[in-house]
């Protein structure tokens, strides 16, 4: 039996949330757990918008706390000290466990850590990746078999369970791992291959993006380049990815790298090339 904190931000995940927990043998601390749509925080996930219920999970004295979207697809992770893992550790610890008793491809999405990879590397399988969005990951596990994919904001795919990234798949993979390993899911998390990612976005105007990426391409000659979304740009120990939004005249950069300063410095690179276009 774990402790558990569940944090719904008073969406939908609540009502089965607790209901899955508890069947599971969790004694449950509940945050917004009333699905009323008021949600007591920004509505993502992430480390600036969980920053108090990442204190409060340090308090109760809990498992490990999670964290779900409203509309609870998506799953962020908090450990036992109440450090916020995220999102991109959520798809990582599901597919650590997964792999260990049930070997096979792995699909993510282009913009997912890295770690996937390297888990798929570890346990001898092949690795996919797709276009971002759910629908283009759903298509590609069905397309290669997959025994478990989803995208690294958090979304898991397991299709023992279903074909659509959900959070509670999540929960109960992960106290599954730490049940059947016997170990903290801090301990579970600083098994994984360690990257550290940076987000930012620029404006450009649609009909400069073609130019843009040609400019990139040659800037980062070094890298082995893939145009399946965006344009992805792969180093021996970094990436970085640079998108074009569908409904603002911006592109979205994403860089991972083993050092934060490496990833900071790939985004501001490519900032300064699409600017120069």
């Amino acid at each position: 039996e774990f402790r558990v904190l569940l944090d719904s931000n008073h969406g939908a995940g609540s009502l089965l949330g607790r209901r899955l927990l508890g069947a599971l043998g969790c004694d449950v601390t509940l945050l917004g757990d009333e699905a009323n749509g008021q949600f007591a925080h920004g509505a993502e996930p992430t480390a600036d918008n969980l920053k108090d219920v990442c204190r409060r999970t340090a308090e109760a004295g809990v498992a490990v706390g999670f964290c779900q979207d409203p509309d609870a697809d998506r799953l962020a992770v908090i450990d036992e000290a109440g450090r916020y893992l995220g999102e991109e550790y959520t798809l990582a610890l599901c597919l650590d466990h997964v792999l260990r008793s049930n070997p096979g491809s792995v699909v993510t999405n282009c913009s997912s850590s890295r770690m996937s990879a390297d888990l798929a590397a570890k346990y001898g399988v092949e690795y996919f990746t797709s276009a971002v969005g759910e629908a283009n990951v759903v298509k590609a596990m069905l397309a290669h078999d997959a025994v478990f994919g989803g995208e690294g904001n958090g979304g898991p795919i397991d299709p023992r369970v279903g074909h659509v990234r959900d959070s509670f798949v999540g929960m109960a993979l992960i106290l599954d791992a730490m049940a059947a390993r016997g170990l903290p899911v801090s301990a579970l998390a600083d098994e994984l291959p360690r990257y550290e990612i940076h987000k930012t976005k620029v404006d450009l105007d649609r009909d400069k993006i073609p130019a843009a990426l040609a400019a990139l391409k040659s800037h980062f000659a070094d890298a082995q380049p893939d145009e399946e979304d965006g344009l992805r740009l792969d180093f021996s120990q970094a990436w970085l990815l640079v998108r074009a939004s569908n409904t603002e005249p911006i592109v979205r950069i994403i860089a991972e790298a083993k050092e934060l300063a490496e990833a900071k410095r790939l985004c501001a690179d490519a900032a300064q090339v699409i600017a120069g276009v």
